[in-house]
């Protein structure tokens, strides 16, 4: 498969087999990611790979907080209060692909919490991590996260791997901080890894892409 090809083909998986995924692998696919461009080569990009304990008591955790509807405190904004009419219609799209494919009706307020509650359990994947940079880093350092990210995912699909970047990790940082006992950090997210169960539903839609003319504008 090329390069362009892998691309195209990596998805956002929500559903796993229990095929486990070995420390070699998990290693291989962190020193490919680490090669990703940083400004002045700072690689702020901090990385966390919980086993089967950590992995436990922190989802405890949080599903916890989000059963006792505690509002989230994250450390940065992902979604906004208002979206632009475009982006709107985008994320409804997203949100109709995934719900549909579970069978759950838009207005399903119960069947919606109950899939947004596995987000906790990394979607059951054998692995989960959680990423994370110091405190202090500037904007600009986050972009370089994100280059990391990307570097990660795409080896992850080269290895023949699944993934899910997910910001619900980031929804109640401090405790990931509490059970990871990290101090002055800012949770990004969190990366659900593993071998796809082809045969669950949420494994069987894509998002569409907009068109090249929607994103682009042509200098002379």
């Amino acid at each position: 498969m090329n390069f362009c090809t892998l691309i195209q083909n990596r998805k956002s998986c929500r559903a796993y087999t229990n095929q486990s995924v070995s420390i070699e692998t998990i290693q291989d696919l962190l020193e490919t990611a680490k090669w990703a461009p940083s400004g002045v080569n700072h690689q702020p990009t901090q990385v966390a790979i919980l086993g089967s304990q950590t992995r436990e008591r922190l989802a405890e955790r949080l599903t916890e907080k989000f059963d006792a509807g505690v509002p989230p405190n994250p450390d940065y904004e992902y979604c906004p209060d208002l979206w632009s009419s475009i982006y709107k219609t985008r994320r409804k799209a997203c949100g109709k692909a995934l719900y549909q494919s579970l069978g759950i009706a838009l207005d399903d307020t119960e069947g919606k919490r109950k899939h947004k509650r596995r987000n906790y359990n990394f979607f059951e994947a054998p692995i989960g991590m959680i990423i994370f940079l110091e405190r202090e880093m500037p904007k600009g350092s986050w972009i370089d996260v994100g280059l990391f990210l990307q570097n990660l995912l795409l080896a992850a699909e080269g290895a023949g791997l699944s993934t899910c970047a997910q910001a619900t990790f980031a929804e109640y940082p401090d405790i990931v901080r509490d059970v990871l006992g990290l101090e002055n950090v800012d949770i990004v997210c969190g990366i659900a890894l593993g071998y796809a169960d082809p045969s669950h539903p949420l494994n069987s839609y894509r998002t569409e892409r907009v068109a090249l003319e929607k994103f682009t504008k042509w200098y002379d």
